[in-house]
Order: structure tokens, then C-alpha cells, then sequence
């Protein structure tokens, strides 16, 4: 059995292979309710063969959205929108999960297809906010610093949010850590200029995360998996560090992360950043060996041959497929032929197999 397709435990789940479908954010969403779309996306993912299916970044408030069209989670109705979608995963026999964010100061932007800037408030945008008035590029809204009171809001939408994923048939949570947004805001010296508990050392910076990640385990069941997506640099000096996103790891799983998701960069622009086929699988590997806990490597991994080298070599636990997904959504079942391994085919489609 190739390692791509042996089965993972965590907690009281087994992955059916090491395949996980990464979030990737649809911009479709009215009022952050997902719909059609959302299911047929993430549907067809399940379909396709994937151990996990993760939901793209859903807001955990209004004010946390990346675009006005991102999916949210912070209300009921948007706790109903998602339930049969993960219902028609988990009847695929994949585990649905949930990306949990907040944007912080890279919120209120255009969707991709329509402009790479803020949205301003006369146009539906927003008053952002983080962890200092430190804007995210030239042009961009100055946000607003989140004092004590703001931090914990932040807290208690995460925490809420956890509970309506869990009312909405999630069985798998990932905390948005990366990329820029608001928690990986916070562990940055680069966007982090506080002088209070929140700013300023290690241990400060990492303090809201952590604070985080015990208020979603509070109500994420004991036998559920609670993932954490972190951008291990931020490719440019003075700013966050892989050796500090072993020592993150070293404090979070205790806590009761049970994965690291490891990408990198997002924090600031104009960054050079050496991209090629696996480029940050050497930081999920760097994290996997010294903070001894499971990792999951993405990033410009395409082949079935590249994902199963990756797995082989011990640098992660699990394989994280973003834009290959988006190309072949049934990846897995191409991986499987291309491997040697069998894996089960829906009932519908059993003919083509």
C-alpha cells in the first residue's frame, strides 16, 4: 500500500488516506451563506476521492471576512447553509472540515477577478481591524488596534464559531493561523508593534493564538481532530521565523492541536519568495521533526509521485492539495492508478472502474 493511501488516525477519526483537500476561498457567498456552489465545489472534492474536505476561510464575524463574498459562520442561518453540505461529505466517506478565520487587516478586499485592493466603505467594504494601526500595504486601510475588549470578542466568535461548526455536522476544525490574517497578525513583529501583554516577546505575540485555540477546545468534542494552518515565514527579515514556528507547535499541542498545516508568506507584500514543486515541505518537515507533532505539506505538490516521495521521506503526515484540486477534483483516484492502489469508487460510478 503506497503510504499516500494507508489510513491516518486522529483522535476518534481514521483519514482514509493522506490526502486532504486544502480551504480555498470561492468568493461566492451572499451575507456569508454558502450555497449551491459550495456544495458542488466541495461535493465533488468528496466525490473525488480526498480523505478531508476543509471549507474555505469562513469568517468567524462580519468584520473578519477577507471579501464581502466570503463565506461566514457567526450566525444561524449560516450554521443552516452548511449543514447539508457537510452531510453530502461525510455520506462520500470523507471527513468534513472547516476553516475557521479572521481576516484582521487584509479584510474588506476586492475578490480576486475584480481588483487586488481595498474595498472602500462607500462601496460595502468595512472599518478593519489588528493588532496595530499598521496598514497592510501602501493604499490599504489603516486598521483600527484591537484593545483588550476587541481581543476578546475576537475569542468568543472564535470560540462560537467552533460551536456552530460543530452543530453544522463539521467533524474536522482548522484555525486560519497564516497567510497574513489576523492570528498570524498577531505573531508577527512586522505587523505586531504592541506593548502590552499581546505584543512584544515571543510568548506575548503567540498569546492570542493559544488563547484561541483553549476557547474552540472547549467546545471541539475531545474525539475530534483541531487542526492549525500556520505560514511558517514570512520571507522577509525581521519577521516571523521557522525556528519560531517549531516552538508554536512545541506549545499548541498540548493544547490540544493535533496538526500543523504548514505554508508560508501572506504578512507583507513585495516579498521574494523561491517558489517550485514542494517548496515549503522543508518547513512541515522542520516542524514535524522538532516540535514532534503531525504536519501536513502544501504547496506546488501536483504528482502522485511527488505526494508519496513527500510522505515516504517522513516529512509529513498528510498531503494538502489547493490549486491541483482545483484542476482535478478527482486527483485521488488518478494518484491511486498512477500508485497501484485501489480505493473504493461511489456506487454511481462504479461502472467506469
Amino acid at each position: 500500500m503506497p503510504k499516500l493511501f494507508e489510513p491516518l488516525s486522529q483522535r476518534g477519526l481514521t483519514l482514509r488516506n493522506r490526502i486532504a483537500v486544502a480551504p480555498m476561498c470561492q468568493y461566492s457567498a451572499v451575507d456569508g451563506l454558502p450555497d449551491h456552489w459550495h456544495l458542488v465545489h466541495l461535493g465533488s472534492r468528496a466525490v473525488g476521492g480526498a480523505a478531508v474536505v476543509i471549507a474555505e476561510a469562513t469568517a468567524v464575524s462580519a468584520e473578519g471576512r477577507i471579501s464581502p463574498q466570503d463565506a461566514g459562520i457567526w450566525n444561524d442561518a449560516q450554521l443552516a447553509a452548511w449543514r447539508p453540505i457537510a452531510d453530502f461529505i461525510a455520506a462520500q466517506g470523507a471527513i468534513p472540515g472547516v476553516q475557521l478565520a479572521h481576516a484582521g487587516r487584509k479584510a474588506s478586499t476586492q475578490r480576486p477577478w475584480e481588483g487586488h485592493g481595498p474595498v472602500a466603505v462607500a462601496k460595502g467594504g468595512w472599518t478593519v481591524v489588528a493588532p496595530s494601526a499598521v496598514p497592510f500595504d501602501t493604499g490599504w486601510h489603516v486598521p483600527h488596534a484591537l484593545d483588550e475588549a476587541g481581543i476578546r470578542a475576537v475569542i468568543a466568535d472564535f470560540r462560537a464559531a467552533a460551536q456552530r461548526a460543530l452543530d453544522a455536522g463539521f467533524q474536522l476544525i482548522e484555525l486560519h493561523g497564516a497567510h497574513g490574517y489576523l492570528l498570524h497578525q498577531f505573531l508577527s513583529p512586522l505587523s505586531n508593534r504592541r506593548a502590552d501583554a499581546y505584543g512584544g516577546s515571543f510568548d506575548n505575540r503567540t498569546r492570542l493564538l493559544r488563547e484561541v485555540v483553549v476557547a474552540v477546545r472547549e467546545v471541539w468534542p475531545e474525539h475530534l481532530p483541531l487542526w492549525l494552518r500556520i505560514s511558517a515565514t514570512d520571507w522577509a527579515e525581521g519577521g516571523w521565523t521557522p525556528e519560531e514556528s517549531v516552538a508554536l507547535a512545541r506549545m499548541v499541542k498540548p493544547l490540544g492541536v493535533d496538526l500543523v498545516d504548514v505554508s508560508s508568506g501572506g504578512l507583507v507584500p513585495h516579498v521574494t519568495i523561491p517558489l517550485g514543486p514542494g517548496y515549503q515541505v522543508p518547513f512541515a518537515a522542520q516542524v514535524r521533526r522538532e516540535a514532534d507533532i503531525a504536519t501536513s505539506a502544501v504547496g506546488l505538490i501536483t504528482e502522485a509521485a511527488q505526494a508519496e516521495a513527500i510522505l515516504a521521506e517522513g516529512a509529513a503526515d498528510v498531503i494538502s492539495l489547493a490549486r491541483e484540486s482545483l484542476r482535478d477534483p478527482y486527483f485521488p483516484r488518478r494518484a491511486a492508478s498512477e500508485l497501484g492502489a485501489q480505493i473504493a469508487a461511489p456506487v454511481q460510478y462504479g461502472r467506469a472502474w
